[in-house]
């Protein structure tokens, strides 16, 4: 198939493309990497009006660190996350591990990690580390402008608290102490399919207790989740000794920590190569090997 005809426009301010998007009475897209809206349009499940290309833009290719926190521009390409030493610390280490999983290198030179969070898929690596730790997305509109926390932006499979009028133009993360381990691991059925399970974990450990754990599950449920109720469980409590080999102690917190995870945080749906069951065990299995990840430092 090929895309539905379409009209198009360069912005080259922010201005500029705000006034676009107001263009009422219109479906306008906005183009940034395009890795998720050509391929939708190309499959016509999306017949835009309009297509607002902000790559000229070039106060939005921005990375900031400034006072205990990070902003990603709008235009900050998903590639430039591959080396751990793009943010500083722990979540810098977290942003690698998580990148490499986001489809191939072409991909990942093109893409934004802002328009992963525009975009808003359940699946998305992205999104459940914003969940994971309360990012806030920052919105422009003609005349104000807002944040809106990562529990509040996503409303389901594809859907975001974005107004049509608005222009996402960063996201911030709060930066991690180093005191803080990360893991994220990923399942999937081949190495370019969606992932079936994706677990992103923040854990700050303290004289061998566990002082805060931050937990995000992607393809979970119809939209990215915190599994706030499987962070509950870990606060205050001694990680002990993680066992041999892969396999944690079915008492051990990381393995309680996973079960709770996919039964009260996840709502699954089943999908033509996993069922119901399945699903939640692997969800289980994911919490707990992430949070040893994390427990160990960040190593895969």
């Amino acid at each position: 198939m090929k895309p539905a005809a379409f009209d198009y426009t360069e912005a080259r301010t922010v201005p500029e493309a705000l006034d676009a998007l107001t263009d009422t009475g219109r479906d306008v897209q906005v183009l940034a990497g395009g890795q998720s809206l050509i391929l939708e349009m190309h499959l016509q499940r999306i017949r835009p009006d309009l297509v607002v290309d902000i790559n000229r833009i070039t106060e939005l290719d921005h990375l900031t660190i400034d006072d205990g926190t990070v902003e990603v521009g709008a235009l900050v390409r998903h590639g430039r996350f591959e080396s751990p030493q793009a943010v500083p610390g722990p979540l810098g280490r977290l942003f690698s591990l998580a990148v490499v999983n986001i489809a191939h290198p072409p991909i990942r030179t093109r893409g934004t990690m802002v328009g992963s969070l525009a975009w808003g898929h359940p699946a998305s690596e992205w999104c459940a580390i914003a969940a994971a730790l309360d990012a806030e997305v920052r919105l422009q509109g003609l005349d104000s402008a807002r944040e809106v926390v990562a529990r509040d932006w996503f409303h389901g499979p594809l859907r975001t608290a974005r107004r049509p009028d608005e222009l996402i133009t960063s996201i911030r993360f709060p930066l991690l102490g180093e005191d803080t381990g990360v893991g994220f691991i990923e399942h999937r059925r081949t190495h370019f399919c969606f992932a079936q399970v994706a677990v992103a974990a923040a854990l700050t450990v303290r004289d061998g207790v566990i002082h805060r754990a931050r937990i995000g599950l992607a393809n979970c449920a119809d939209r990215p989740v915190r599994a706030r109720a499987a962070e509950q469980t870990l606060t205050g409590v001694e990680i002990g000794v993680p066992g041999d080999g892969h396999r944690l102690p079915d008492e051990h917190p990381f393995v309680r920590a996973g079960r709770i995870a996919a039964e009260q945080d996840a709502a699954p749906l089943p999908e033509p190569y996993a069922d119901l069951e399945y699903r939640r065990h692997a969800i289980a299995v994911l919490v707990g090997r992430t949070l040893r990840q994390a427990a160990e430092g960040g190593s895969p």
